[in-house]
């Protein structure tokens, strides 16, 4: 099966499926071990870890298409790419897709916003007319080479144009093909629970610690109607608060000591990225006084 049918017959057969959202091919890596049978490629996340800045539009189609490839080449599960506003007009939409597709992604996001796009949660965004975006998503469905790679239609529309407003288009865009439907940014569980209700397609939920959305548990997004969860940030915040910890540490103690306890050992580093199955002379003696360590240069 392609990455994309399996992506469809997983959502289609199977409980709610939550999604951890991961960078870098590192952290898919470690989505993929850690039991969850998809990753999500965040686009604000590629900004955050790639620039150091916010979601507002800087990220490349280029760049996210090298992600796909980035992930693909180190995971088996799906991977639902977001794509933000498609990266420019029609053509470049086809285009997006096509590189997607071709580097092992099951399902591109496409969002109705203006571009330059910005977080879902940040203030100030703009969307265009609904018109403009069912020509988003036909190109984008006329684009793909596999039948079964998902088109997920996002609206934005919820936090300018208001939430009733958000439902019409997300039915416009169901009617226009997409595969799933994603409103962003519902303000409360009533809000929420109302999104499944109005589509005739699956739908997903978006959860953003601390954005707009209330944080609610994957299992009563499933009795809403809610078919696939995901979680965009959760380790990017994670590892840059533990990054902080441990500069702050290092800045005050001239050591590292402090973290041993919460770091991997370089065996278990070396051991998560295959490393002995890229150089047999890998497994080294052990770092004296390091059990079960492999030796540095």
């Amino acid at each position: 099966m392609t990455p994309g049918a399996r992506l469809r017959a997983r959502i289609d057969s199977g409980p709610i499926l939550v999604v951890p959202g991961a960078y870098d091919a590192l952290f898919a890596s470690l989505v993929q071990r850690a039991g969850f049978e998809a990753v999500y490629l965040t686009g604000s996340g590629v900004s955050y870890s790639t620039l150091a800045a916010p979601d507002i539009g800087l990220v490349t189609a280029d760049t996210m298409a090298a992600k796909v490839r980035e992930l693909s080449g180190v995971v088996d599960v799906p991977i639902i790419a977001d794509g933000d506003t498609g990266y420019g007009d029609e053509a470049n939409i086809a285009r997006t897709v096509r590189e997607y597709e071709r580097g092992g992604a099951a399902a591109i996001q496409i969002e109705d916003q203006l571009s330059p796009k910005r977080c879902g949660h940040y203030a100030g965004k703009q969307v265009v007319e609904v018109e403009e975006m069912v020509a988003r998503l036909h190109a984008a469905l006329g684009a793909r080479r596999d039948p079964g790679f998902m088109v997920i239609a996002r609206t934005d529309a919820a936090s300018v144009i208001g939430f009733d407003a958000a439902l019409e288009r997300a039915r416009a865009y169901a009617d226009a093909g997409a595969d799933m439907i994603f409103v962003e940014a519902p303000a409360s569980r009533e809000e929420l629970a109302a999104v499944p209700g109005a589509v005739g397609v699956p739908v997903m939920a978006n959860i953003v610690e601390g954005g707009r959305t209330p944080i609610v548990p994957a299992a009563e997004l499933e009795r809403m109607g809610y078919r696939l969860v995901i979680y965009p940030n959760a380790i990017t915040r994670t590892v840059a608060r533990a990054a902080m910890e441990l500069l702050a540490t290092l800045r005050r103690d001239g050591s590292t000591l402090e973290h041993l306890n919460r770091m991997l050992t370089f065996a278990e580093l070396t051991e998560l990225v295959g490393g002995q199955g890229w150089i047999s002379d890998l497994a080294a003696p052990g770092i004296p006084g390091s059990e079960g360590e492999m030796e540095v240069e």
